[in-house]
């Protein structure tokens, strides 16, 4: 009789705690693959909120990292949600506090404060109204067209949504994820030399986001091969690809998915070092800890859940976010 695997042995015990616990498990598009091929659902960090909102059992194990769960216990108030490693954090949410949302507002008066989902729950209280990488060019244009516009905490987003919609009056907060950043436009451009044919899949927080669309400007790449994509947008173009190659600009971790949608598709990152440490906190040991100890639970105060809710509710009322977070 054949013997089972370590690894299958962990995937049937992470499958039966989970059941013992009433647990759905969620993980980010960035996880480890193993974590992500035992896990309910993969995406983007508002897809997966929006399922535990949705989830029929009554805990959510939050493979992601901290603003993560946190949006997922705003959009599910009465539900457990537990990560399993609490320290994993976020580069780009740690660029900006509530007091510091606070305290640009007074210095704009009467501007509307659109901040990126991955922000804390407390820079989400502070906000109007947020918005995802796919639908933020939508929400920035819903603003009207005599109000400011503080957009946080993305420069690379903000940039491009700058960009495709032309807004004059749009101040962007010089914030940055440290994995995306290092991903930057003379890296792109030595890769796209290098395979002239391959299409090539950009995450908008990228510091290559905008060589890659003045690339294609130029015609030094074909338009056509340019793609300016969330992480839930590269699952639904790498389904539709008929490429031979693909060229990721984003974490690697973003892999594992896109090769599983595709595996005709030869999907290689155009920076191979581009890992998120804060990602791969979540491990195989310590998901199992999570289901068998309930921990580390999620809490949200709650006026900061209300007011943060309240700006989730209005982004979705501008526009349908299903396309991908971020």
């Amino acid at each position: 009789m054949a013997t089972i695997s370590a690894n299958g042995i962990w995937t049937a015990e992470v499958r039966r705690l989970a059941r013992e616990r009433d647990a759905v498990i969620l993980a980010h598009n960035y996880q480890r693959p193993e974590i992500q091929d035992v896990a309910d659902h993969v995406g983007d960090s508002l897809a997966l909120s929006r399922a535990a909102a949705r989830a029929d059992a009554g805990t959510i194990v939050f493979c992601g990292v901290h603003f993560m769960a946190e949006t997922a216990k705003i959009l599910a108030p009465d539900k457990t949600v537990l990560i399993p490693d609490p320290r994993a954090g976020c580069s780009l949410a740690d660029t900006i506090s509530a007091d510091d949302v606070r305290a640009w507002k007074a210095e704009h008066p009467g501007a509307v404060v659109v901040a990126y989902v991955n922000t804390s729950a407390a820079v989400k209280a502070e906000a109007d109204v947020c918005c995802t990488s796919s639908n933020a060019a939508d929400v920035v244009r819903s603003v009207p067209e005599d109000r400011e516009i503080l957009f946080l905490p993305d420069q690379f987003l903000g940039a491009h949504v700058r960009r495709v919609t032309g807004r004059a009056n749009m101040h962007v907060w010089a914030g940055e994820c440290h994995v995306h950043a290092g991903i930057d436009g003379a890296t792109l451009r030595a890769r796209a030399e290098a395979s002239p044919d391959a299409e090539l899949f950009i995450h908008p927080e990228c510091g290559c986001a905008t060589s890659a669309l003045y690339l294609a400007g130029a015609g030094a790449v074909p338009a056509e091969r340019v793609r300016v994509l969330s992480t839930g947008g590269m699952v639904d173009a790498a389904r539709r690809t008929t490429a031979r190659q693909v060229l990721v600009a984003t974490e690697t971790g973003m892999l594992h998915q896109l090769r599983g949608a595709n595996p005709s598709t030869r999907f290689e990152p155009v920076n191979d070092r581009a890992e998120c440490r804060y990602m791969k906190m979540i491990t195989a040991e310590k998901l199992l800890r999570s289901l068998r100890e309930g921990v580390v639970e999620i809490s949200v105060a709650p006026e900061i859940a209300a007011a943060a809710r309240r700006a989730v509710e209005r982004m979705v009322a501008i526009g349908n976010p299903s396309r991908g977070g971020e």
